[in-house]
C-alpha cells in the first residue's frame, strides 16, 4: 500500500488472505511496533506518510539482538533449574 493509505479492514484481511481476525491482528500489531503503520481514533489504520519507518531499522536490529541474548539467558536459566531439580529430587519423583 502506499504511504497514507488506509488499511483494508480486518474482516477484509481475513477474507483476502483466509487466516482468522487473531492472524490479521497480530500481523497489525508487529506492523504497529515496526512503526510502518498509525491508527487513528475512529477513521482506521494507515500507512505512515513519513520516511521515518525506514530510519528504525537499526533500532528494529537493537530490538533482536536484545531478544536474542534474552533467549540465550532463558536457556541457561532453564539448565540451571534442570540441574537444580536432579539435585534436589534425586530419586524418582512422586507423583501427587
Amino acid at each position: 500500500l502506499a504511504p497514507g493509505a488506509a488499511l483494508p479492514s480486518t474482516a477484509q484481511l481475513c477474507q483476502r488472505y483466509d487466516v482468522s481476525a487473531s492472524v490479521v491482528k497480530a500481523a497489525i500489531s508487529v506492523l504497529r511496533t515496526e512503526g510502518l503503520i498509525v491508527g487513528q481514533q475512529g477513521k482506521g489504520v494507515f500507512v505512515r506518510e513519513d520516511a521515518a519507518a525506514s530510519a528504525e531499522q537499526p533500532a528494529s536490529s537493537e530490538v533482536m539482538e536484545q531478544l536474542a541474548q534474552m533467549r540465550s539467558t532463558l536457556a541457561t536459566l532453564g539448565e540451571r533449574i534442570a540441574d537444580l531439580e536432579k539435585a534436589v529430587f534425586q530419586g524418582p519423583k512422586r507423583s501427587r
